[in-house]
């Protein structure tokens, strides 16, 4: 709302954007290894495949992600609410805060002190600063919560009995659901891992580590979507020419995403010993239920744009779909990253399958998943953000409209290629998260597909320089002011906001019930392992 946080969304945005550049470049290096091009020798920086695959992970799944997410949904709550952040003094804290971390972390991270992938399991070991620099990054994300909490308390002190606008509210929901699930790894990292990493205690154990890493790990994956969401839900809809088809159901999925997103790690866990098969079967149905916001999204979101399309001569029960402004980038990144998500979706529900997980786990399918959610549904829709956030804030108009128009779908075809080709090579049995090129026992069934990993792969890398080609030419060549409203206007709903109960817009039943399930689902297994964790494991520096 104030030129201050314009700027503080700016500072954000562009840090995400430097982070989002470096994996995009580490994660090219990692196909064309696959594809039998290994560049690693005249890569100076990057030591080894290993390297580059945490490099990767890190910048693109947590640093990339979570600073744009910090950027954007308070850029879209406060402006919902029509009031500036409550405490803008802290915002601005808590991105010197955040950025303080990644340095921090990245230092170690760049000089092969940290190679221990995004996950970080134990007994690989990685340097203190890398740890304590992600958990800095976390501790400003709880900043964030808690200035956008006081933010809409200072709004509901002056609109008593009125519904939150759903934008805001959305944003509100994302946080408060992340701060919840953040603890998991706010403990790993508090109890286990800088303490280990400072040499304070002699071990850790590694399957009490990975339980609180998935008590986040899976999460994280909604922290990350419902941002993404929070477009196709507020923004998506008007920008077709549309309206919202029902602001309620918009509600009732937050509020499940809320409820339902954490009790459900143990899905990552199918194979690990140590925790009961019981457990586990909990785990895997709550999994299961979480897939129903989601299709409660696909639904709304979906007819949503119909409404667009159809008002602009859309007719049939398919053909409306190509009456969507399919000229306009913003738009068509995000269309174009629903549908790769579809297959990202379903392709979830084999991952939480009891028995087919078996088929899949540890398996190049598991990176092309990947690549359709946090690879496609999110950061394409980001993507597609930026095309009018960054000429909002630079107050200038894009550079090249057609060029991004292009971008977008040599993403859409490069991830079509990329990710369908892991999925097959997944089925056939290659591991993720290893060097093939360096294997013995690579099989000649493999070898017919892995040339097609480095064609998504580079057709993926090109769209990436042409989105980073567009917003730097827009911030230093284009000299047209942004069009006004340079900000998508919300979406309008047939179905509106005084049509949802009021019990959607109250916090504390629907907090206190993820706490409850929570406890349920997780409880029994963290009391045992805490009781018995011998912590008895050294560490190990493998690259």
């Amino acid at each position: 709302m104030t030129r201050s946080e314009d700027r503080l969304t700016a500072a954000f945005v562009a840090v995400a954007l430097v982070a989002l550049f470096g994996g995009v470049l580490t994660g090219f290096f990692q196909a064309l290894e696959h594809a039998g091009m290994d560049v690693y020798p005249s890569t100076p920086l990057v030591k080894s495949y290993y390297h580059s695959l945490t490099l990767h992970g890190v910048l693109n799944v947590l640093v990339w992600t979570t600073f744009f997410i910090c950027g954007f949904v308070p850029f879209m709550t406060t402006r919902a609410l029509g009031r500036p952040l409550a405490l803008p003094g802290v915002a601005w804290l808590t991105f010197w805060v955040m950025l303080g971390g990644f340095v921090l972390a990245a230092i170690p991270l760049l000089g092969n002190a940290a190679t221990v992938m995004f996950t970080f399991y134990p007994p690989l070991k990685a340097h203190w600063a890398f740890y304590v620099g992600l958990t800095l990054v976390v501790v400003g994300t709880w900043l964030v919560t808690w200035n956008l909490a006081l933010t809409w308390r200072a709004w509901r002190r002056e609109h008593a009995g009125e519904r939150t606008p759903l934008a805001a509210f959305m944003g509100l929901v994302t946080f408060a659901m992340w701060t919840i699930a953040s603890l998991g790894i706010a403990a790993e990292m508090l109890v286990m891992l800088i303490p280990w990493s400072l040499g304070l205690i002699g071990g850790t154990d590694p399957l009490l580590a990975r339980v609180l890493f998935w008590f986040t790990g899976h999460p994280i994956v909604y922290f990350w979507l419902l941002p993404a969401y929070m477009s196709w839900y507020t923004l998506a809809p008007r920008q077709a020419g549309g309206k919202l088809f029902s602001d309620p159901l918009a509600r009732t999925s937050f509020i499940l995403f809320l409820v339902l997103s954490t009790p459900l790690g143990f899905h990552h866990q199918y194979t690990d010993p140590g925790i009961h098969v019981g457990w586990k079967l909990v785990h895997a149905f709550l999994t299961f239920a979480v897939f129903f916001p989601s299709l409660l999204t696909f639904f709304n979101v979906v007819a949503s744009l119909e409404s667009g399309a159809r008002a602009r001569g859309g007719k049939g029960w398919i053909a409306w779909f190509a009456k969507l402004p399919w000229g306009d980038p913003s738009l068509a990144a995000q269309v174009l990253a629903m549908l790769l998500f579809t297959f990202g979706g379903i392709g979830g529900l084999i991952n939480a399958s009891y028995n087919l997980n078996l088929v899949v786990h540890n398996t190049a399918w598991i990176v092309g998943h990947l690549h359709l959610t946090v690879g496609t549904a999110v950061t394409l829709t980001f993507m597609g953000i930026c095309y009018w956030l960054v000429p909002y804030l630079a107050g200038k108009a894009l550079w090249s409209r057609r060029l991004a128009q292009a971008q977008v779908w040599i993403w859409f075809v490069g991830m079509i290629i990329f990710s369908n080709t892991l999925h097959r090579l997944g089925l056939l049995g290659m591991p993720r998260r290893t060097m093939i090129g360096a294997a013995a026992y690579v099989q000649p069934e493999w070898k017919a597909l892995l040339p097609l990993v480095g064609v998504g792969a580079s057709l993926l890398f090109l769209s990436s320089l042409a989105f980073f080609l567009n917003l730097v030419l827009t911030l230093v060549v284009s000299r047209a002011p942004a069009p006004a409203p340079a900000v998508p206007a919300f979406t309008e709903a047939l179905s509106g906001a005084d049509h949802a109960p009021a019990i959607l817009d109250r916090w504390r039943p629907w907090i206190a019930l993820a706490f409850v399930l929570i406890a349920i689902a997780y409880g029994p297994t963290l009391v045992r392992l805490a009781l018995t964790t011998p912590f008895n494991t050294p560490g190990l520096r493998v690259w």
